[in-house]
């Protein structure tokens, strides 16, 4: 039978050792270990590897893409398209709200655009030339200014990647998306909400210089 060090897995499939790590913490790659402690894989990781990839270029999380190789181990691929068919389904639901939200953005663009083509003001600005918009696509307390403030992201290797996805569900949740005749709208909760819902997560750092723009809390 086959076997792989990780470095022979890492050069033999394209996927960094340090991703493959990191899916071994979260449960999707499993590894054997040696005498003295060295990780070995088995002659499937490559096909496994690339089924997690594929099912990350869908949009899935890595809860999702887990029972999907759950279901993958019992060796019936009729048992996996059941499972994901919802799964992609959801994300097509996704998408589609994602192009509205986006065209709802250039049809306001195109608005701002429009104003400041006419005729400017004699002297300088005010309530009434174009340049200031009251018009957002976006409405709620995300225009507060902490959430422009700079994130320096204090987690790394299989915390960030588990707190990234986590990140993703909660916002996937909290946010409301509104039609409107102008298009859609997004309110987000108070920030109180968000944090009740990450009670427990652990806090980065937030300093004077940008460093990271990881999605923690």
């Amino acid at each position: 039978m086959t076997t792989y060090r990780i470095s022979q897995l890492a050069e033999r499939s394209g996927v960094p050792a340090t991703t493959l790590r990191f899916y071994e913490t979260a449960g999707l790659l499993p590894a054997e270990r040696t005498a003295s402690g060295y990780r070995v894989y088995g002659e499937g990781a490559v096909d496994r590897l690339a089924f997690i990839s594929s099912a990350k270029l869908l949009g899935l999380a890595l809860e999702e893409i887990r029972g999907l190789l759950d279901v993958r181990e019992d060796g019936a691929c009729s048992s996996v398209r059941a499972r994901m068919r919802p799964l992609i389904a959801e994300r097509i639901r996704e998408a589609e709200g994602r192009i509205a939200e986006l065209h709802a953005f250039v049809a306001h663009l195109a608005s701002v655009r429009a104003a400041l083509s006419g005729p400017a003001p004699e002297g300088a600005c005010g309530p009434d030339c174009g340049c200031t918009t009251a018009r957002a696509t976006v409405s709620g307390p995300e225009r507060e200014a902490w959430r422009d403030s700079p994130v320096s992201c204090t987690l790394g290797g299989a915390e960030l990647g588990e707190r990234t996805e986590r990140w993703r569900a909660l916002v996937a949740t909290a946010v409301r998306r509104e039609e409107t005749e102008d298009g859609v709208r997004l309110f987000f909760p108070p920030r109180a909400e968000i944090a009740a819902r990450s009670q427990g997560w652990r806090r980065p750092s937030r300093t004077a210089a940008r460093s990271s723009t990881s999605p923690c809390i």
